[in-house]
């Protein structure tokens, strides 16, 4: 899927936790020591979350460029292709609190054959994109009567734009909503990244 085609949102799919843990598993196996966290993420990591039929999957590692060029040759063996994005969105509101360089990653995917579809991020281990990552899977798991609301949001916003890039910059807002309740929540329930 190119940043132009048409956002497609699906129904939660049951299978998607079982595909996503033998994905990790694989990259896992294909990535060696340099992975130290390999996590499903993202809409399809969530139980009964309609998603984009994509899995999301984030690696921790101690340093991004090292990395970066370590996982080249075996993530290309798997069908992905590294993209320019070296940066995530920075919600709003930590703009001018934190370093734009503390939300720095790598990123590919994998649009080939008969494998599902993957974004795959690489960020900082103990990064605040990683942990955001965690803290959004881990809070509309634990939240599910937000699950349905978001599913809702989604399937609107991807019927009102036309590409992907598009989707991705309206609900970037969203999830900066989202992020406030779920600092909040971490913090009363002490959650940390397991």
């Amino acid at each position: 899927m190119s940043e132009r085609e048409k956002p497609v949102v699906v129904p939660h799919d049951p299978a998607w936790a079982a595909g996503g843990r033998r994905l990790c598993d694989r990259l896992r196996s294909a990535l060696g020591p340099l992975a130290l966290r390999v996590d499903h993420i993202g809409s399809t990591s969530v139980p009964g979350m309609a998603a984009k039929d994509i899995y999301d999957v984030q690696i921790s590692v101690a340093d991004l460029d090292a990395a970066a060029a370590a996982f080249d040759a075996p993530l290309a063996a798997l069908g992905f292709v590294r993209k320019p994005f070296l940066r995530d969105h920075v919600p709003a509101g930590r703009e001018d609190r934190e370093d734009p360089a503390d939300w720095a990653k790598r990123y590919w995917s994998r649009r080939t054959g008969d494998a599902h579809p993957v974004n795959l991020h690489v960020r900082g281990a103990g990064s605040p994109n990683e942990r955001l990552a965690l803290l959004f899977r881990d809070w509309l798991s634990a939240t599910p009567e937000a699950v349905a609301a978001y599913a809702r949001f989604k399937y609107v916003l991807a019927g009102a734009v036309d590409d992907t890039g598009t989707y991705a910059d309206v609900k970037d807002p969203v999830v900066d909503l989202i992020a406030v309740v779920a600092e909040r929540w971490a913090a009363e329930t002490g959650w940390r990244p397991h």
